[in-house]
């Protein structure tokens, strides 16, 4: 036999660095892991916060099974049969909510593939669940005018919800992103919000116009001077969280008792979509208002919001050459 060489070849020294793969990490040294790589590349709080609570939840699932969680030990398999439809067939969960929680699943594996603490990647082929997409849910005219008798104008909490409310409507923002302004974030010269908290980690200018100026103007005598520069506060004098704007849209909802429409915040969101496309607002105007990183949800209020299709239907309905028979 010839003497081999002592250099290692480049398929060699591969197996070296598979060996390197094969090491266990555990679950919990997974995710910490992954947390602080989501730290470092800066992901807004909120983002982070997600991923902790549904891998959580993942980790959950798999200890009812007993089903060893290490990362190195997950198949596609486990993940289709002890994850999906353990979700959905066990747990009955919506697939909404299954989604969520895939969503934040494959993040982490793809993570762990990628800094390669795990040699194969079990979501490799993971999709999504597909869903049915609902009605876009939206106030009517009728409704908003209820829901903005419901503050009593006599109290600071009473303007302050109607002020919100209003600037909810005018804007179309997030609530997330109604959290983050700032008494300095009104730019009263050129008629614009700035909104500085968003989703995309893109700031931009939202139109105001006069009417909401004025509002704002009357709001913020009464608001005061304060340590805070949060524009909506409690009456402690404390920045309001997204938790008590939705509680407060909410609470006026049930006082106008209003029926058919979820009252929270976004669908302040949806409607005001629905009015700026109703009065020719085009697709690339309501991207910059509202701030989505991809066009799919402003096609989406285009093609149900354009154009009256109520009124166009009386003109095409087939049943008008049909002969009542009654």
């Amino acid at each position: 036999m010839s003497r081999r060489k002592n250099d290692l070849s480049s398929e060699e020294l591969s197996f070296l660095n598979d060996s390197k793969q094969t090491q266990v990490i555990d679950f919990k040294t997974a995710l910490s892991s992954f947390l602080e790589d989501c730290e470092i590349r800066n992901l807004r709080p909120q983002t982070i916060q997600y991923y902790r609570n549904e891998l959580s939840l993942y980790y959950k699932l798999l200890r009812e099974q007993d089903i060893d969680a290490s990362p190195s030990e997950i198949t596609k398999d486990i993940i289709k049969r002890n994850i999906i439809l353990y979700m959905k067939d066990t747990k009955k969960l919506q697939v909404v909510t299954i989604n969520t929680r895939l969503r934040a699943i494959r993040a982490f594996f793809n993570y762990l593939y990628r800094e390669k603490h795990i040699k194969h990647n079990p979501v490799k082929d993971i999709k999504l669940l597909k869903d049915r997409r609902k009605v876009v849910e939206t106030f009517t005219l009728d409704q908003l005018n209820k829901l903005f008798q419901q503050p009593d104008l006599r109290t600071f909490i009473g303007v302050r919800d109607y002020s919100y409310m209003l600037l909810l409507l005018e804007t179309g923002i997030r609530v997330s992103e109604l959290e983050g302004v700032c008494i300095q974030d009104i730019r009263w010269s050129d008629s614009t919000l700035h909104i500085r908290n968003t989703k995309s980690y893109k700031e931009r200018l939202v139109p105001i116009q006069k009417q909401m100026k004025d509002q704002l103007k009357k709001y913020i005598q009464i608001r005061g001077v304060l340590s805070t520069d949060a524009l909506f506060i409690t009456l402690e004098g404390e920045p309001m969280t997204k938790r008590q704007f939705q509680n407060r849209v909410t609470h006026h909802g049930k006082k106008a008792n209003l029926t058919g429409v979820r009252c929270s915040c976004h669908t302040f969101r949806h409607t005001f979509a629905k009015m700026a496309v109703k009065q020719g607002a085009g697709i690339f105007e309501l991207q910059s208002i509202l701030g989505h990183t991809s066009m799919e949800m402003v096609r989406i209020y285009v093609n149900l919001f354009s154009g009256d299709v109520t009124e166009k239907h009386k003109n095409f309905s087939p049943l008008k050459n049909i002969k009542p028979r009654l």
